[in-house]
Parts: C-alpha cells; sequence; structure tokens
C-alpha cells in the first residue's frame, strides 16, 4: 500500500488558497457532516475541547471517505501528544502557542522519526495503515504539513524566525489569543490587532511561507487573504448552529 497523499500540503506548496471549516463540537458525525460541505480543510481541534488522541482517531475516520484534508491541533506543543496523533493517522497538525524558534525546533523534531527528530517509531499503527504501507517510517515526513500557531505579541515579534526554521510548513496566527496579548480579550477585530496580523501576514508572504487564519469577521478575513493569507478558515461549527438556531426562532416572533 502506497503513503497516503497529503492534498493540504500539496496545495500550500503550489500556492493554492485553502478555504477550512473549524470543528468543535465533539461529535464525529459533525465532523463527517462538516467534511462533506466542500471545504478544502477541516480543523478537528482538541485544544479548545474535551477531544483526545483516542477521541481524535474517531473524527480521522468519519472525514476519510471525503474530499477534504483534516488538520489537527494538539492541546500542546507536547511531544508525546503530537506522537499519538500522528500515529493515529494525522497528516497535518496545527501546534499552538509557538513562541520561540527554539519552541518550532521542538515541534518539527516531535513529527519527524530519529535521527533527525525524536518521533518515537511504532509500525502497526493507522498512520501506516497496520503495516501495509511500505517504507512508511523512511518518507513519512513527505507527507506531514506542521503548522505553527503565532498568538502572542511576543511570537509576532519573532514570526520572521519562527517561520524560517527547517520544516515548517505553515504558520497560523490566532486573532483571539493575540487580542487578548496586545490587552484586548475578546477584541479580535480591535483595529490594532487586525494592523498586526495584516502586517505579520505581509511579512509570511515576501517570505515565501504560507499564513493562515481563523476569524469570524468575514470582511477582515477578505483583507487577509489580499494580504497573503493562503489557508483560511471562514468560521466555526458552533457559531454556524448558534447562528442558525437564533435566526430560526427570530423569524417565529
Amino acid at each position: 500500500m502506497k503513503l497516503p497523499p497529503n492534498t493540504f500540503k500539496a496545495a500550500l506548496r503550489e500556492g493554492r488558497r485553502q478555504i477550512g471549516i473549524w470543528h468543535s463540537l465533539c461529535d464525529p458525525t459533525v465532523a463527517e457532516l462538516l467534511a462533506g460541505c466542500g471545504y478544502d480543510w477541516v480543523m478537528l481541534d482538541t485544544e479548545h475541547s474535551p477531544v483526545g488522541p483516542a477521541e481524535a482517531i474517531s473524527f480521522l475516520r468519519a472525514v476519510a471517505p471525503y474530499p477534504t484534508s483534516p488538520v489537527v491541533r494538539p492541546g500542546w506543543n507536547d511531544p508525546v501528544e503530537i506522537k499519538k496523533l500522528l500515529d493515529a493517522g494525522a497528516q497535518t497538525l496545527l501546534i499552538p502557542y509557538v513562541q520561540t524558534a527554539d519552541e518550532a525546533r521542538a515541534a518539527v523534531a516531535a513529527v519527524t522519526y530519529p535521527p533527525k527528530g525524536i518521533r518515537g517509531v511504532s509500525g502497526i499503527t493507522r498512520a501506516t495503515r497496520y503495516g501495509a504501507v511500505s517504507g512508511y517510517a523512511q518518507r513519512a515526513n513527505e507527507e506531514i504539513c506542521l503548522l505553527l500557531q503565532v498568538e502572542t505579541r511576543e511570537a509576532l515579534d519573532r514570526i520572521e524566525e519562527i517561520a524560517a526554521v527547517e520544516g515548517v510548513d505553515g504558520v497560523f496566527i490566532g486573532p483571539a489569543d493575540l487580542a487578548a496579548s496586545f490587552g484586548y480579550p475578546g477584541e479580535p477585530s480591535h483595529p490594532e490587532v487586525k494592523a498586526a496580523i495584516l502586517e505579520a501576514l505581509a511579512k509570511l508572504e515576501r517570505l515565501g511561507v504560507p499564513a493562515g487564519i481563523l476569524s469570524l469577521d468575514q470582511d477582515f478575513l477578505r483583507e487577509a487573504k489580499d494580504a497573503g493569507a493562503r489557508f483560511i478558515a471562514v468560521d466555526v461549527d458552533s457559531g454556524l448552529l448558534r447562528k442558525a438556531a437564533l435566526a430560526r426562532r427570530a423569524e417565529w416572533d
């Protein structure tokens, strides 16, 4: 059996914009529903949810039959958690709260087998299709896509050195945490925050490093796209459900 290709990673390398949706509800049925909605990628979020690697594998199975790429966000830049998600079959990871180039290098090491990295080797996992993928250990990194999340003022100041670390495939900017870092918690669309994000996106564009973002502010997302964002999450499942439920109820007042 061949190593499954990572279409998301290939698209980023080719400069093709990828539009995504955020999955925060802890149910593989929701993940499966979203996978059939035409998005290029679906974020399976284990940072801000009770989901761990054991549940994440069921989400990965749920979206596998659909023409969308799962992206998994672990709870932390933790090599043990990262190892479990990779063994579960995740090929694209978004590592939260990366502050320095050293932390970026630690993330690269966590997704890479020795001698270049520290990922533990296990031959019979979902990632290897239970041993059916020939040469998995030698070729796994070809299809692993590592995205790093920059979400503080300090990290933003170091974004160029973080992005320059070998093995980093993209940098994602988190407006919510960034707003808190700037002193505007709960205001991800604050003008100062937006200006800083657009400047950072432009820097990444100049470096040739794919940049990503999530926002519920659709006008701002269009500005981010124009500034160079390549992988853009345009909404969150829980927010969409709430908006639709409120709108339907309002029709019957």
